[in-house]
């Protein structure tokens, strides 16, 4: 489809589908954290096999974003999403059949090469449908979908608390639901992908990602998502863990798992209102200022009032931070080169969300308590703070010619 006629589909619908493959997304993310305490002992895991399993699908995710983004600037937005709704659909089947922690592994890797191919087409969709004064609201509004599933999850774990969670049906749902989704994809959902004037192809990667005086904003934003993401993962995957750590039960390590979720869905939609009407600057250094605190405050919590309302301060900074962020990310790339600059940043940023679960079953293994390793992520995000700065300040986004 032509730029001409993207511009008479409706937004609305195109972010409601996005917004339904995040949710997916966000549904098996969070269900591996959720499903661990079940998994761990009917699998035989220990706590470091727990971390590689936690990260398998983010090292699947960084060679997805990296073949997706590259892919979708050359043959569209539409085929990436079918072929990546479809395998993380196929793979988290695969992870309820999972019997031992080799299945495991390479259930959550292939899983994860699905979720690498949806993202940079998904940043890339909202940068192309919507005006510049609405760009960060429309892309937190797609992304938002992620806590929504994880929140999801969650809540349903607590619901079937009572009689024991069955973690492996919460992978079968998370499988069945993205392959329904297909159809809808392939019917409903237009190509966005910008005509390109000629039929060459478009520029070399290293080219997109460091002419034109780009070098210093794809360096920042690699940064910056790789420490966003190491906390947001970390959060993810280890959270009810922690919170059980503390001395609380699986149920209560489920209800912070849920608060998190629920809070990040309320700042995405705060935050990306609130970027497109003052700048990314000052708000997004607030933000990562308020997750340091988040995080102290998590790391001291003795009580159940206060985990949750740090576990939601967290969630409402880390993961509402990070939308934002993939709204800012695209405007430093041009619109030929879009997709394959996010699925590099997504990439790159990757890495973090691979180091984060792996830094905590190692921690904990090694006999760290959930505070020392709560304690352990807030300086990153005063780093990552100094660097948005950096970044918003000093770094040239892309002007059309």
């Amino acid at each position: 489809m032509t730029g001409a006629s993207t511009r008479a589909a409706k937004p609305g619908l195109i972010v409601a589908i996005c917004f339904g493959i995040a949710a997916l997304e966000g549904y098996d993310i969070q269900a591996f954290g959720v499903a661990a305490p079940h998994m761990a002992p009917e699998l035989g895991l220990g706590p470091a096999q727990l971390g590689w399993a936690g990260s398998a699908a983010m090292i699947g995710l960084v060679i997805g974003a990296l073949f997706g983004g590259w892919a979708a600037d050359r043959y569209g937005r539409r085929p990436v999403l079918l072929g990546s709704v479809a395998l993380f659909g196929m793979f988290s089947l695969a992870t309820a059949l999972a019997t031992n922690f080799e299945t495991l592994n390479l259930a959550r890797l292939a899983t994860g090469l699905g979720f690498g191919g949806a993202m940079p087409n998904l940043i890339a969709i909202a940068s192309e449908i919507s005006p510049p004064h609405r760009r960060a609201l429309t892309t937190t509004s797609m992304f938002c979908g992620l806590p929504v599933g994880g929140a999801l999850v969650a809540l349903a774990a607590q619901v079937g608390e009572a009689g024991g969670v069955d973690w492996r049906m919460l992978f079968m749902i998370g499988g069945a639901l993205p392959l329904m989704l297909v159809p809808v994809v392939y019917f409903l959902l237009p190509e966005t992908r910008p005509a390109r004037a000629g039929d060459g192809p478009p520029p070399q990667l290293l080219t997109g990602l460091f002419a034109d005086g780009r070098g210093l904003a794809t360096v920042l934003i690699w940064a910056v998502f790789a420490l966003d993401l190491l906390v947001t993962y970390l959060l993810l995957n280890w959270l009810p863990l922690l919170v059980v750590a503390k001395g609380f039960t699986a149920a209560e390590g489920a209800a912070a798992a849920f608060a998190m979720n629920l809070a990040a869905v309320v700042g995405s939609l705060v935050l990306g209102w609130a970027a497109d009407k003052v700048g990314y600057r000052w708000l997004l250094v607030a933000v990562f200022a308020g997750l340091a605190g988040a995080l102290y405050a998590l790391a001291a919590a003795t009580g159940l009032p206060m985990i949750l309302a740090a576990s939601a301060a967290a969630g409402f900074t880390v993961i509402g931070g990070l939308y934002v962020l993939y709204a800012l990310a695209p405007v430093y790339y041009p619109p030929q080169f879009r997709a394959a600059g996010a699925g590099a940043s997504v990439a790159a940023g990757r890495l973090g969300s691979i180091v984060g679960p792996l830094i905590a079953g190692q921690l904990r293994a090694v006999g760290y308590g959930p505070g020392d390793v709560l304690n352990a992520l807030a300086p990153a995000a005063v780093v990552t703070m100094a660097a948005v700065f950096v970044l918003t300040t000093y770094a040239k986004p892309y002007r059309e010619a």
